[in-house]
């Protein structure tokens, strides 16, 4: 994830280049700048004639062209913003979780409160895994039968909090805890659950495919028509204005594409690692175990340093 200060306009200008989305952009920008040179060509130099397309016609065409592009950016920025959402709300309940077991594990069970730690750290780690398809087991801290279930089981996020439930239970069992207390634990795990299947909704609903092929097909007419509407009146000054308009219309599609799938690698898409390991930091700092150097230090790297 690319952080700047969105005030200061020349930070932000600074990472232009930083971006895959632009360094692609870029490279089709100038593919219509070689279409447009060789439309100029056939027609004044060459005085070929031209396809004569009327300015009003265009016009409505660009409007139409616009609402689609408002859409397509609000449906993509919607489905990035829930994302982040969720994740807030899996921050909020991991912490909460830990909070409630810091009150009833006793203050010298050092062996518990790391273990309890640990597990709960490992459900982030374990979501974003499932999310971007290639779960890294030695991100994570549990008993080696613990992690044998992890390694075969199908969802490995739910079988965390399976495991969390089963270990809660012992603890009653034992009388560590009391039957009230199991109201107060609950909905941090269906919370943990929702965010879960939230995550796993927004991956597995992409945008439709007939939506998705309509608006390309209709951006890569606009810009093929857009030469033989500006050639009469611009002259070779059509070629620079094109590519500015194929700009902001392709550059638009692209970062739609990007931000409708939150959970991938691209340079705009969350930060999920940084967010699990703040998560593991707070935790562990919560349940009063002492984390490693090396992970506190990778809690503390800002998100465009870790994705």
């Amino acid at each position: 994830m690319i952080v700047y200060q969105g005030g200061d306009w020349w930070q932000a200008l600074r990472h232009f280049h930083t971006s895959a989305v632009i360094r692609r952009l870029l490279v089709r920008v100038s593919v219509v700048g070689i279409y447009n040179g060789l439309i100029a060509l056939w027609g004044l130099e060459l005085h070929h004639p031209m396809l004569s397309i009327s300015r009003e016609y265009f016009s409505f065409l660009g409007i139409l062209l616009s609402l689609l592009m408002v859409f397509r950016t609000n449906t993509a920025y919607d489905r990035y913003y829930e994302g982040r959402k969720v994740w807030g709300q899996l921050i909020s309940q991991c912490r909460g979780l830990a909070i409630e077991f810091n009150a009833v594990l006793p203050r010298d069970a050092i062996a518990s409160r790391r273990y309890f730690a640990a597990l709960i750290s490992n459900f982030p780690f374990a979501l974003k895994g499932s999310l971007r398809g290639q779960m890294k087991f030695e991100q994570m801290e549990a008993t080696p039968d613990i992690m044998e279930r992890l390694r075969t089981a199908e969802n490995v996020a739910a079988t965390i909090l399976a495991v969390l439930q089963e270990s809660l239970e012992q603890l009653r069992q034992v009388e560590i805890i009391r039957d009230t207390h199991l109201l107060t634990f609950k909905p941090h795990f269906l919370g943990m659950m929702s965010v879960s299947g939230t995550c796993e909704r927004i991956k597995a609903t992409p945008i439709p495919f007939s939506y998705t092929f309509f608006i390309k097909a209709y951006i890569l007419t606009f810009i093929g028509v857009m030469p033989f509407v500006l050639l009469s009146t611009s002259g070779f000054f059509m070629i620079p204005i094109a590519m500015f308009g194929a700009y902001a219309l392709l550059g638009l599609e692209m970062i739609g594409e990007e931000i409708e799938n939150p959970f991938g690698l691209d340079s705009n898409d969350l930060p999920l690692t940084q967010l699990s390991n703040r998560i593991r930091f707070s935790v562990h700092d919560i349940l009063r175990v002492e984390l490693s150097e090396q992970k506190k230090a990778l809690a503390a790297m800002p998100y465009s340093v870790v994705h």
